[in-house]
Protein backbone atom coordinates (compact mmCIF):
# COMPACT_ATOMS: atom_id res chain seq x y z
CA UNK A 1 0.00 0.00 0.00
CA UNK A 2 1.50 3.27 -1.08
CA UNK A 3 0.18 6.35 0.63
CA UNK A 4 0.25 9.77 -0.97
CA UNK A 5 3.32 11.93 -0.42
CA UNK A 6 1.55 14.26 2.00
CA UNK A 7 0.22 11.31 4.04
CA UNK A 8 3.63 9.67 4.27
CA UNK A 9 5.28 12.96 5.20
CA UNK A 10 2.69 13.66 7.90
CA UNK A 11 3.00 10.14 9.34
CA UNK A 12 6.79 10.37 9.40
CA UNK A 13 6.76 13.82 10.99
CA UNK A 14 4.28 12.61 13.64
CA UNK A 15 6.62 9.71 14.41
CA UNK A 16 9.59 12.08 14.53
CA UNK A 17 7.67 14.33 16.95
CA UNK A 18 6.85 11.37 19.22
CA UNK A 19 10.46 10.25 19.06
CA UNK A 20 11.65 13.60 20.44
CA UNK A 21 10.10 12.39 23.70
CA UNK A 22 12.14 9.22 24.15
CA UNK A 23 14.64 8.04 25.28
CA UNK A 24 15.62 11.58 26.26
CA UNK A 25 13.75 14.75 25.48
CA UNK A 26 15.20 16.35 22.35
CA UNK A 27 12.56 19.07 22.06
CA UNK A 28 13.58 21.15 25.04
CA UNK A 29 13.76 24.70 23.75
CA UNK A 30 12.46 27.01 21.05
CA UNK A 31 15.58 26.39 18.96
CA UNK A 32 14.81 22.66 18.94
CA UNK A 33 11.27 23.44 17.78
CA UNK A 34 12.59 25.78 15.08
CA UNK A 35 14.80 22.96 13.80
CA UNK A 36 11.88 20.50 13.86
CA UNK A 37 9.65 22.92 11.94
CA UNK A 38 12.42 23.56 9.40
CA UNK A 39 13.35 19.90 8.95
CA UNK A 40 9.74 18.85 8.34
CA UNK A 41 8.97 21.94 6.20
CA UNK A 42 5.95 23.11 8.19
CA UNK A 43 4.54 26.25 6.62
CA UNK A 44 2.39 28.96 8.11
CA UNK A 45 2.50 30.80 11.41
CA UNK A 46 5.32 30.02 13.84
CA UNK A 47 5.65 32.34 16.83
CA UNK A 48 8.99 31.02 18.18
CA UNK A 49 7.71 31.26 21.76
CA UNK A 50 7.91 29.05 24.82
CA UNK A 51 4.10 28.82 24.85
CA UNK A 52 4.12 27.43 21.31
CA UNK A 53 6.85 24.97 22.28
CA UNK A 54 4.79 23.80 25.26
CA UNK A 55 1.71 23.28 23.03
CA UNK A 56 3.70 21.17 20.56
CA UNK A 57 5.37 19.21 23.37
CA UNK A 58 1.91 18.42 24.80
CA UNK A 59 1.03 16.59 21.56
CA UNK A 60 3.74 13.96 22.02
CA UNK A 61 2.24 11.73 24.74
CA UNK A 62 -1.14 11.75 22.97
CA UNK A 63 0.44 10.72 19.68
CA UNK A 64 2.58 8.07 21.37
CA UNK A 65 -0.65 6.49 22.64
CA UNK A 66 -2.11 6.63 19.12
CA UNK A 67 0.58 4.24 17.91
CA UNK A 68 -0.87 1.43 20.01
CA UNK A 69 -4.59 2.18 19.71
CA UNK A 70 -7.12 -0.18 18.17
CA UNK A 71 -8.69 0.95 14.93
CA UNK A 72 -11.89 2.07 16.66
CA UNK A 73 -9.99 3.93 19.38
CA UNK A 74 -7.85 5.64 16.74
CA UNK A 75 -11.01 6.74 14.92
CA UNK A 76 -12.28 8.30 18.15
CA UNK A 77 -8.92 9.98 18.72
CA UNK A 78 -8.83 11.34 15.14
CA UNK A 79 -12.38 12.68 15.38
CA UNK A 80 -11.64 14.33 18.74
CA UNK A 81 -8.53 16.09 17.40
CA UNK A 82 -10.36 17.28 14.28
CA UNK A 83 -13.25 18.61 16.37
CA UNK A 84 -10.99 20.28 18.97
CA UNK A 85 -9.07 22.06 16.23
CA UNK A 86 -12.13 23.01 14.16
CA UNK A 87 -10.65 21.33 11.10
CA UNK A 88 -12.13 22.37 7.78
CA UNK A 89 -10.47 20.46 4.92
CA UNK A 90 -9.63 22.41 1.78
CA UNK A 91 -7.38 21.94 -1.22
CA UNK A 92 -4.32 24.20 -1.36
CA UNK A 93 -1.25 24.59 -3.53
CA UNK A 94 1.95 26.20 -2.25
CA UNK A 95 5.75 26.04 -2.20
CA UNK A 96 5.98 24.05 -5.42
CA UNK A 97 3.54 21.35 -4.30
CA UNK A 98 0.49 20.63 -6.41
CA UNK A 99 -2.96 20.58 -4.80
CA UNK A 100 -3.12 18.74 -1.52
CA UNK A 101 -5.33 18.79 1.54
CA UNK A 102 -4.95 21.19 4.46
CA UNK A 103 -7.51 21.20 7.21
CA UNK A 104 -6.41 24.30 9.10
CA UNK A 105 -5.63 27.80 7.90
CA UNK A 106 -1.95 28.76 7.64
CA UNK A 107 -2.34 31.19 10.54
CA UNK A 108 -3.66 28.51 12.92
CA UNK A 109 -1.39 27.74 15.87
CA UNK A 110 1.53 25.46 14.99
CA UNK A 111 0.41 22.75 17.43
CA UNK A 112 -3.04 22.69 15.83
CA UNK A 113 -1.58 22.39 12.34
CA UNK A 114 0.75 19.58 13.43
CA UNK A 115 -2.05 17.73 15.23
CA UNK A 116 -4.52 18.04 12.37
CA UNK A 117 -2.01 17.13 9.63
CA UNK A 118 -1.05 14.06 11.66
CA UNK A 119 -4.60 12.85 12.20
CA UNK A 120 -5.46 13.52 8.56
CA UNK A 121 -2.68 11.04 7.73
CA UNK A 122 -4.09 8.63 10.32
CA UNK A 123 -7.38 8.83 8.41
CA UNK A 124 -5.68 7.36 5.35
CA UNK A 125 -4.13 4.61 7.49
CA UNK A 126 -7.53 3.79 9.01
CA UNK A 127 -9.38 3.84 5.67
CA UNK A 128 -6.77 1.54 4.11
CA UNK A 129 -6.87 -0.70 7.22
CA UNK A 130 -3.08 -0.43 7.49
CA UNK A 131 -2.65 0.14 11.23
CA UNK A 132 0.09 -2.51 11.32
CA UNK A 133 2.28 0.10 9.60
CA UNK A 134 2.33 2.08 12.86
CA UNK A 135 4.85 0.22 15.01
CA UNK A 136 6.77 0.53 18.23
CA UNK A 137 10.54 0.32 17.76
CA UNK A 138 11.93 -3.17 18.44
CA UNK A 139 14.90 -1.54 20.16
CA UNK A 140 14.84 -0.37 23.75
CA UNK A 141 14.35 3.33 22.98
CA UNK A 142 10.57 3.45 23.41
CA UNK A 143 10.20 5.16 20.03
CA UNK A 144 7.80 4.64 17.17
CA UNK A 145 8.10 4.15 13.43
CA UNK A 146 6.04 4.13 10.28
CA UNK A 147 6.73 1.00 8.25
CA UNK A 148 6.42 2.03 4.61
CA UNK A 149 8.27 -1.04 3.32
CA UNK A 150 6.51 -3.29 0.82
CA UNK A 151 6.75 -6.37 3.02
CA UNK A 152 6.03 -4.58 6.32
CA UNK A 153 9.32 -5.82 7.78
CA UNK A 154 10.76 -2.64 9.28
CA UNK A 155 11.41 -3.06 13.00
CA UNK A 156 13.53 -0.13 14.16
CA UNK A 157 13.17 3.64 14.33
CA UNK A 158 15.58 6.05 12.65
CA UNK A 159 17.69 6.72 15.72
CA UNK A 160 20.24 3.94 15.30
CA UNK A 161 18.42 1.17 17.15
CA UNK A 162 18.79 -1.23 14.22
CA UNK A 163 22.53 -0.58 14.03
CA UNK A 164 22.91 -1.14 17.78
CA UNK A 165 20.96 -4.43 17.54
CA UNK A 166 23.08 -5.59 14.60
CA UNK A 167 26.34 -4.76 16.40
CA UNK A 168 25.15 -6.53 19.56
CA UNK A 169 24.19 -9.63 17.54
CA UNK A 170 27.54 -9.59 15.75
CA UNK A 171 29.44 -9.33 19.03
CA UNK A 172 27.37 -12.16 20.52
CA UNK A 173 28.18 -14.36 17.51
CA UNK A 174 31.86 -13.48 17.80
CA UNK A 175 31.87 -14.27 21.52
CA UNK A 176 30.07 -17.60 20.93
CA UNK A 177 32.55 -18.52 18.18
CA UNK A 178 35.49 -17.64 20.44
CA UNK A 179 34.12 -19.89 23.18
CA UNK A 180 33.82 -22.88 20.83
CA UNK A 181 37.40 -22.47 19.51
Amino acid sequence: MAFGHDTEDSLLSAAALVNTLTPEDSLENVGDLDEFVRSWAYTGAHTHTRAELDEVRALRPRFLEAWSMSRDDLVTFVNDVLLQNEALPQLVRHDGWDYHLHATPSDAPLASRIAVESVMAFIDVIRADELERLKMCAGDCGGVLVDLSKNRSRRYCDRGCGNRANVAAYRARQAAAAETD
